[in-house]
């Protein structure tokens, strides 16, 4: 762990970290809506090293701070680059993960300001998602931050929904616009009657609510087909796409875009 938060600290300093983007695709419609970003590590002498590994370093040595913001400016580079690519504004959005931590110790609403400003796009091309355990210690303090960042267009997931804390007045008192549901429910939902409960059940609260929804871990058509039929908005998984770097993230945005226009 001393050796990563070590080699973290100087991949940081000397832009070795990358994000790549897993598409999110609208069950209704199958168009893309847009990216999820996913830091990926390629170490110069170790490889790729999984961010099960260094995310949990980063947060406890409070790296995760400049990672984070790293994160956010680098996708709001990224939104405003593909743009650019495409000579006109594109009909995508991207998400930024905001751990527990970095909401507890770093002003988000000012980071995330700058990486707009910064790139020049407006808020609500992003998402920003976050996990339950990042409003369980503080409530009305993450309100508070939360309504800030919706200040600025931004719109805001919870992300693994129904594996940690589940607290359903958090869902009336917080401006959550997406629920993610967790992908240990949706691998097993077609052979585990109970994971299909459950599964439909947040998506009737979701809808209940006003709240769009995102199944993560698709991987076979057929668990798509019985999301759409259960009324998810969004997936994203192996199915369609695993996450891309760069380049090969925006061949497929332009491809799905020349498609729709087609």
């Amino acid at each position: 762990r001393f050796s990563i938060e070590t080699d973290l600290r100087h991949a940081l300093a000397a832009d070795q970290l990358e994000l790549h983007y897993q598409p999110l695709i609208d069950l209704g419609s199958g168009k893309l809506t847009g990216f999820e970003a996913l830091a990926r590590w390629n170490h110069p002498q170790l490889g790729y090293i999984s961010p099960v590994d260094f995310i949990p370093v980063a947060e406890e040595s409070g790296l995760i701070i400049p990672l984070g913001r790293w994160a956010l400016a680098e996708a709001a580079r990224t939104i405003s680059h593909w743009d650019d690519r495409a000579g006109k504004q594109l009909p995508f959005r991207i998400s930024v993960n905001l751990s527990a931590e970095q909401l507890a110790r770093d002003d988000v609403t000012a980071a995330v300001k700058s990486a707009i400003n910064g790139a020049g796009i407006s808020g609500d091309r992003l998402i920003l998602e976050l996990t339950e355990s990042a409003l369980v210690e503080d409530p009305d303090g993450a309100r508070a931050k939360l309504e800030a960042l919706k200040n600025l267009d931004a719109s805001l997931a919870m992300d693994d929904f129904g594996t940690g804390y589940s607290n359903l007045s958090y869902l009336q008192k917080l401006p959550i616009d997406v629920l993610k549901i967790d992908r240990s429910f949706i691998t097993d939902m077609l052979a585990n009657q109970d994971s299909r409960a459950i599964v439909s059940t947040i998506l009737s609260l979701a809808n209940a609510l006003g709240m769009k929804t995102t199944a993560e871990g698709i991987e076979t058509e057929e668990l798509s087909d019985a999301l759409k039929g259960l009324g998810c908005t969004n997936g994203q998984g192996y199915f369609y796409a695993r996450p891309l770097a760069n380049d090969a993230a925006y061949a497929f945005l332009a491809d799905c875009n020349a498609l729709a226009t087609s």
